[in-house]
């Protein structure tokens, strides 16, 4: 990667210069979500209720143990006939063989800077590292397959749906397992590795509406000499594409793939969230902690590395979520 202004500015001239028209990278507005919210917004400065005290169900060995799962299950039970919402990060796709984003995890992605790659703003100072950062990693990403966990999460969505609730599973991870494994009630919050976009405005594959399938550009020639020359750019326009993910320095409402309202709406009406595998660390899982805060709906955490939840209400569960969620559904019947 890049290091220092000179090399920074290496690839400039590829966008300097087309700017207008393009998509804004971080603009001021106190009503939106930017994705980087909750860091540089802590909730306890907007609630200043926010305690970092929290119930754990301990794991014991690889089976989950009695209590969790019973947990689990009488939440959802009491929920069968409401809104179930899950929220999902980087955690469970963990044992797909994806690294994490944050955490402990030696691979974490943003172990070293959260802000050093996954912003715009690097995007049109350097898109040829930018571009040879995420093929690298989405090549890695779409070739990897579903695991337990979302498989299990598949199948609570059709039991929930059979019982006469309502289910959203919203994911902070831009990998395709959860739709593999045959998520239908998903929304991809943060955008999709397998999809493209171009930077400007208002085109046909741009903002806030457009996007291609990754498969109908060719990288050939950039992935063997990476260039200005060689960049992946719009059929429609001519503009450069981008990665079709949400940046840190970006808002979620800047596409309408992200579909953001659904998700505030989500958080709205929800009685029961479960998250999986998330830090708390970025807007969307501030905007249902607040949720949780005003409403005081019970929510669970399944997270083994037993990270402390920024609210109270939300009971942990110190389990890995491929172990205990299958477990889960079998006690349901949902199998």
């Amino acid at each position: 990667m890049p290091n220092g202004s000179s090399a920074l500015n290496s690839n400039v001239g590829c966008v300097m210069g087309s700017s207008p028209g393009v998509e804004a990278g971080c603009r001021p507005a106190s009503s939106r979500f930017l994705a980087l919210y909750y860091l540089e917004r802590p909730l306890a400065r907007l609630t200043g209720r926010v305690q970092l005290c929290y119930n754990r169900h301990r794991m014991h060995g690889s089976a989950p143990t009695m209590d969790a799962a019973k947990t689990l299950c009488d939440a959802l039970e009491n929920a069968k006939h409401e809104h179930l919402v899950v929220v999902t990060g980087a955690g469970v796709s963990h044992a797909s063989g994806i690294p994490t984003f944050r955490g402990t995890d030696p691979g974490a992605v943003w172990s070293k800077d959260v802000t050093e790659l996954g912003t715009y703003r690097y995007f049109l100072l350097d898109p040829v590292g930018s571009w040879q950062w995420y093929t690298s990693r989405f090549d890695h990403v779409l070739n990897k397959q579903p695991n337990a966990a979302h498989v299990a999460l598949a199948e609570l969505e059709r039991w929930q749906q059979s019982q006469g609730g309502r289910f959203t599973l919203v994911t902070q991870n831009v990998d395709p397992l959860h739709e593999r494994a045959g998520s239908r009630a998903l929304i991809k919050v943060h955008g999709s590795a397998d999809r493209v976009r171009c930077i400007k405005q208002n085109c046909a594959n741009g903002p806030p509406f457009g996007a291609l399938d990754r498969s109908e550009v060719d990288f050939t020639a950039f992935q063997a000499n990476p260039g200005c020359d060689t960049l992946p750019m719009c059929p429609a326009c001519g503009s450069l594409l981008r990665a079709h993910v949400l940046w840190f320095d970006e808002y979620y409402d800047g596409h309408a793939d992200y579909r953001w309202s659904e998700v505030v709406a989500a958080a709205r009406g929800l009685s029961l969230v479960l998250f999986v595998g998330t830090s708390f660390a970025v807007g969307v899982t501030d905007l249902f902690v607040q949720a949780l805060v005003q409403r005081e709906v019970p929510a669970l955490a399944i997270d083994p590395s037993q990270r402390s939840a920024p609210y109270r209400g939300i009971d942990m569960i110190a389990e890995k979520a491929e172990v205990l969620l299958p477990e889960v559904c079998r006690r349901l019947g949902a199998t």
